[in-house]
């Protein structure tokens, strides 16, 4: 068995043979979500710095509730899939491959890991926490509206890398 080199090898489906039910997503909507959460995440650090630390734990707690539908419900069924498909798809070309959701589903389950911390954190008093979290997500999701780079999806890929080795060793 090969090892995918990128998370999106892991699972590639031609558009033109893929029927209405395949497995695959249209790579570009994760992407879209990422530059939506990516500016909610920007407006917690902004909103930090001007001292409204009810207003900043309350934004990251939506934000840590979306990234639980996409982790729970998988990427299909995430809220900013559904706005792509209704209002941004419909203006684009089909892609020229579909996507394997497992990764960006897992990149979900991160973000919620992330930002979950800096809620919880941010609850118990230690304010600054959220922020930080805020922050480090922020990093993660730019990299993907920008660059096209999603840090949960090689993180994905580098367990299955895992998971294969340990495989071929039993």
């Amino acid at each position: 068995m090969t090892e995918p080199t990128t998370a999106r090898e892991t699972l590639r489906a031609p558009v033109a043979g893929a029927a209405a039910s395949a497995p695959g997503i249209d790579p570009r909507a994760p992407r879209f979500g990422a530059a939506i959460t990516a500016a909610l995440l920007l407006a917690v650090v902004v909103l930090s710095l001007v001292g409204a630390d009810v207003a900043t734990l309350a934004l990251l707690t939506a934000i840590a509730a979306i990234f639980a539908w996409g982790a729970s419900a998988g990427i299909r069924h995430h809220p900013y899939g559904a706005i792509f498909r209704l209002l941004v798809r419909p203006r684009l070309s089909r892609p020229a491959e579909l996507e394997d959701p497992r990764p960006p589903t897992f990149a979900q389950l991160i973000g919620l890991v992330v930002t979950g911390v800096g809620v919880l954190l941010g609850l118990v008093g230690l304010a600054p926490a959220v922020p930080v979290a805020a922050s480090l997500a922020f990093i993660a999701a730019f990299l993907n509206a920008a660059f096209d780079f999603c840090l949960g999806c090689e993180l994905y890929l580098g367990a299955q890398r895992l998971r294969i080795r340990r495989a071929a060793r039993a």
